[in-house]
């Protein structure tokens, strides 16, 4: 008489016990997607950007002409680890820090 009605009783846990953890994991797949989407659309194309922008000061050399972040144009006269000078004028330089460059431009664009 007990032991018929205890098994009775938990035969509908065991199966709710299962259906929880379904439901839970249906829930949570649209979080999943949206942070798997926001990886591929958003994060993987700033480090890409990064990378290229890392390569890009690391082959500064001498005589290169840049756009500094402020929009100044210049050559680079002397190199250091951390700093570049530029030439932003006849006689006018400028130091400024190796990240602070926006872009290399082709020789002969600053006249």
């Amino acid at each position: 008489m007990f032991i018929s009605s205890a098994i009775a009783q938990t035969a509908p846990a065991a199966a709710a016990a299962g259906g929880d953890f379904t439901s839970t994991l249906t829930g949570m797949l649209p979080l999943v997607l949206m942070f798997v989407v926001l990886y591929f659309v958003m994060i993987r194309p700033q480090m890409k950007r990064q990378k290229e922008h890392r390569a890009m000061i690391d082959a500064i050399a001498k005589g290169d002409e840049v756009v500094i972040g402020g929009g100044m144009l210049g050559k680079v006269t002397r190199l250091s680890e951390q700093y570049l000078h530029v030439e932003v004028a006849s006689g006018v330089e400028v130091q400024v820090q190796r990240g602070g460059v926006a872009q290399v431009l082709p020789k002969g664009t600053i006249k």
